[in-house]
């Protein structure tokens, strides 16, 4: 398996049941990687801030994350700047007991942001990178992308659907 690009691994015997806050920041190198990984055009800054507790084998991780992104526009591939201000609960847990592995597990809504570790250390900066993946504008746009559309081709949603069509059956008619 290959290290992750931002790595802050954390030994869980240096958590106690009261918060400990902790920031972390990406370095240049770092967020090239990211950057390449995630598909992005760019990653200018990645920082979070966090607070990390304990209870038994378990660990209670909550922050925000901020960054400054470039993507490519999904119309013109343009790059579109975007900051990114994501604020994040992970509980990490103790990896399932391997007899269990065959079982399927579920998790309710509230346990989404559970994340499993297999040992005595668990990684801050894997979590934030994941979480700032999640955080990425999906269909990022820039200014001009609906024109780039048209140049194109495309139909936008009100001349493709039902009504559009109706609209230029309209138009042939004549009427």
């Amino acid at each position: 398996m290959t290290a992750p690009e931002f790595s802050r691994v954390v030994s869980i015997g240096t958590i106690g049941e009261q918060p400990r806050p902790m920031a972390i920041a990406a370095e240049e190198g770092e967020r090239a990687a990211l950057a390449k990984r995630f598909g992005l055009v760019g990653l200018a800054r990645l920082e979070a801030a966090l607070m990390l507790s304990r209870r038994g084998e378990e660990v209670a991780v909550r922050g925000r994350l901020a960054a400054a992104v470039t993507q490519a526009c999904v119309a013109s591939g343009e790059p579109v700047a975007a900051e990114v201000d994501a604020p994040f609960d992970i509980l990490f847990r103790p990896q399932p007991d391997a007899a269990a592995a065959e079982e399927e597990v579920e998790l309710s809504e509230s346990e989404m942001d559970v994340v499993f570790h297999a040992g005595a250390e668990i990684d801050v900066g894997e979590a934030v990178a994941e979480t700032l993946a999640l955080a990425l504008d999906p269909y990022p746009r820039a200014p001009d992308a609906d024109e780039a559309l048209k140049a194109a081709g495309v139909k936008s949603e009100a001349e493709a659907g039902p009504f559009g069509a109706l609209a230029g059956l309209r138009d042939r008619l004549g009427k």
